[in-house]
């Protein structure tokens, strides 16, 4: 298959670079997916090519990141069982469990 899109900015002019970096695997919805360790959820979904994280409550419509500083609730997910989980302010921690929210999340309804 060869070496997978890598959509994660490695070098930047301003930004120092990342050395060192601890690689972990976070599981979306049951599957493995590569992450750095201290990253944001979100963003280790976005470098996996995932951009819908939950589902609104009266339309369906689906949503992913927009502030990316936790003011708003698009890319809120089920984290390790916790619904309402702001994923662009939560950060990665090994063997994490993150899942697509229906709704509210009370009573957790995953979305399929």
């Amino acid at each position: 298959m060869g070496e997978k899109e890598q959509r994660r900015i490695i070098e930047h002019p301003i930004l120092p670079e990342l050395k060192d970096i601890k690689k972990v695997t976070i599981y979306y919805d049951d599957k493995p997916i590569e992450a750095m360790e201290g990253e944001a959820v979100a963003s280790a979904l976005m470098n996996a090519g995932i951009r819908s994280f939950r589902k609104t409550v009266k339309t369906h419509e689906p949503r992913g990141i927009f502030c990316a500083i936790g003011r708003c609730t698009d890319c809120m997910m089920i984290v390790d069982g916790k619904p309402n989980t702001r994923t662009c302010v939560t950060y990665v921690v090994d063997g994490m469990r993150v899942q697509n929210q229906n709704g509210f999340g009370i009573d957790s309804e995953v979305v399929k």
